[in-house]
């Protein structure tokens, strides 16, 4: 889920097309330009995680870049204006690719509706993404504030879909009443974990690849999503955003029923991949979010404004399993976020809002990774 990107932060956040032959040359020189006028400059120098570094788009709000199991290519959502979409839409890249505004990669959704959070199968030749779609061919509306507070929207039309490399469906995975979405695969490849509210409130789930074996993972009142599988698939890192006092709890349910939440304060918990010896992971204020494994198992990698007092920088942060340790990775002054270690551990694709001018353009960036 991407609207974080635009206000959070308060900077602002067809049938399947193809890439098109006639540019393949001068997307050559394009790249090749790109990468070496900007490969080191792009890294801060407090950034020492971080050997190398690729700007991988330059324009519109680019985010949640997934690696194909042999991290020989990226599925991510973009709504470059320039890409002929009004909103969120998935688009498929190689690993070594770069677009600008003239060179559009692949799309693979329907340009159909609103999409979110596309991830590669096992197989390496399918994807499964939440699209509002059967609903409506429009995008839907996208509401960011009520009563001066930022909002989320919980779309009810969301639900999960398989989709093959060319921008197929090839099947559909949810068709229950309400909002189906965030799903994610674990490395093993044998299950699928997202968040629903098929219980009433937003719960996290898990199923088999196919769709069956559905099982509810959280049951405690609050947002639970944004989940990802440890590298072993033995664990689930996630935010969540848990009233307890009479009136969060009442204002959260409130939202909830007009298909809204406020996620300003989030914390990230942890638990078996079944649901069991949940805890929280992090109690550090503000909004902590977008948690992913680092190749160990040992460490999580996530984004913070826990440092900020005016709702930004997000910043990434490494933080051990027992909640010791916490290490800030990037320095930025705006907005990193939606870390993604390759599988092979040596790569970090990435959002941010670095290297655009000033202005509100959120990109993919991909940088080679030393612990």
């Amino acid at each position: 889920m991407k609207y974080i990107v635009a206000a959070l932060i308060t900077i602002s956040f067809l049938s399947c097309k193809n890439e098109p032959k006639t540019n393949s040359e001068e997307k050559k020189v394009e790249q090749t330009e790109v990468l070496q006028a900007g490969k080191d400059s792009l890294i801060y120098p407090e950034e020492k995680h971080f050997k190398a570094i690729r700007q991988v788009t330059f324009g519109g709000d680019n985010a949640e870049a997934y690696w194909s199991f042999d991290d020989k290519q990226l599925v991510f959502q973009s709504n470059n204006a320039n890409w002929d979409v009004g909103c969120d839409q998935m688009f498929l890249m190689n690993a070594n690719e770069t677009f600008t505004d003239s060179i559009a990669p692949p799309m693979l959704s329907t340009g159909k509706g609103r999409t979110t959070c596309a991830y590669f199968l096992p197989d390496n030749k399918h994807i499964i993404y939440a699209s509002t779609h059967l609903k409506q061919d429009e995008c839907p509306d996208t509401p960011l504030r009520k009563n001066g507070k930022y909002i989320w929207p919980i779309y009810d039309s969301y639900d999960i879909f398989v989709a093959d490399l060319e921008g197929n469906i090839v099947k559909q995975l949810t068709n229950e009443v309400g909002y189906d979405a965030e799903p994610t695969v674990s490395p093993k490849g044998d299950k699928i974990v997202f968040t629903s509210t098929r219980s009433g409130d937003l719960e996290l789930y898990t199923m088999n690849i196919d769709g069956s074996d559905v099982k509810q993972i959280t049951n405690e009142l609050g947002y639970d999503g944004g989940a990802f599988f440890s590298p072993d698939g033995t664990k689930l890192i996630f935010r969540s955003s848990r009233p307890k006092t009479e009136r969060d709890i009442k204002e959260y349910k409130d939202l909830l029923a007009e298909g809204l939440v406020e996620p300003t304060e989030m914390e990230l918990y942890i638990c078996n991949a079944d649901g069991s010896d949940l805890r929280q992971l992090t109690d550090l204020g503000n909004a902590n979010w977008s948690p992913f494994f680092h190749p160990s198992g040992e460490k999580v990698l996530f984004s913070s404004n826990f440092e900020a007092e005016r709702g930004f920088p997000f910043n990434l942060y490494l933080i051990d399993l027992d909640g010791k340790n916490l290490e800030r990775v990037t320095h930025g002054e705006t907005f990193d976020a939606f870390p993604v270690f390759s599988n092979d551990g040596k790569h970090l694709a990435f959002s941010s809002n670095r290297n655009n001018g000033g202005g509100r353009d959120t990109n993919l960036f991909i940088a080679e990774w030393q612990d």
